[in-house]
């Protein structure tokens, strides 16, 4: 067998196990979402979205889980993504190869991949504990510091993508530093920016283990960040692992709620990449 034919007989032996490899992925996503259309369609009523979690045994919705999972995913979206995108500026556009660069770096890869109930362990004893309640305060800590690293390695490649080019002809006609950031970098980088904080939206909202150290839960409807607020993943894993056959319905209609809201953020996000490599 010559090396021709047997580089040929690799190629299609390695082309068949990527195939089946990706069927496979795709056969048990395809079963992930025909279970949750399947049980949560028909939890999909109005009063879903107008009534609050009922007690056992009783018809209701999941109007006050939405709005606190809302509440506090926005909120932690709005601390994280200034701090998220002026880190990345740093180590973007100023730090790069320094040493303090170099360890905002490493901080953030830590964060990242930290398990977030270790990061709810953390928030319980430094905001809960402290406090002597759980809060939705606490909760929306809990999910901007999940949020930040992914922002802030977001900012760092898609400002790295910016041609030095572009900051040398704006810096040759006399701009500051930071107008040249603002005016230059962060214009030419915005959709990658945003695709960033799309995708850690899409990564919080579905966070059950640091908000059962927060934000706890609360049957009724509750505005009041200092005192425990409903939202959807506690109340998904409570209902779901209840003996009541009305509760794991409103379970798999949750479920199927934030499966939806992932679903759509991430194809956004893909669309908005896909639009800015398109142009580039």
């Amino acid at each position: 067998m010559t090396r021709v034919q047997t580089r040929r007989i690799t190629d299609i032996v390695m082309t068949v196990i990527a195939l089946a490899v990706t069927s496979l992925v795709l056969l048990i996503l395809g079963a992930i979402l025909w279970t949750l259309l399947s049980n949560g369609l028909s939890a999909l009523r109005p009063s879903l979205f107008t009534e609050s979690t009922p007690p056992p045994g009783s018809q209701g919705g999941l109007l006050n889980a939405i709005f606190g999972s809302a509440v506090m995913t926005g909120l932690a979206i709005l601390a994280a993504t200034p701090i998220g995108v002026m880190a990345g500026t740093y180590i973007s556009e100023y730090g790069r190869n320094s040493r303090l660069a170099h360890i905002v770096r490493f901080v953030n890869d830590v964060l990242l991949s930290a398990p977030s109930i270790i990061i709810g362990l953390f928030v319980y004893g430094i905001v809960v504990v402290q406090m002597g309640h759980f809060s939705a305060l606490a909760g929306v800590v809990a999910l901007a510091i999940i949020a930040i690293p992914i922002i802030v390695r977001t900012t760092e490649d898609m400002l790295g993508l910016v041609p030095d080019a572009l900051r040398e002809a704006a810096a040759a006609l006399g701009s500051p530093r930071w107008k040249i950031i603002a005016k230059v970098s962060y214009r030419a980088a915005f959709q990658g920016i945003l695709t960033g904080v799309l995708l850690a939206v899409a990564r919080i909202s579905g966070e059950t283990a640091p908000l059962l150290f927060t934000a706890l839960n609360n049957q009724f409807w509750s505005s009041n960040l200092n005192a425990p607020m409903a939202n959807l993943p506690v109340v998904i894993f409570q209902f779901a692992m209840s003996p009541y056959e009305d509760w794991r319905q409103l379970a798999w209609g949750g479920a199927l709620i934030i499966t939806a809201t992932v679903l759509a953020l991430n194809i956004f996000a893909r669309l908005l990449t896909r639009k800015r490599t398109g142009r580039s």
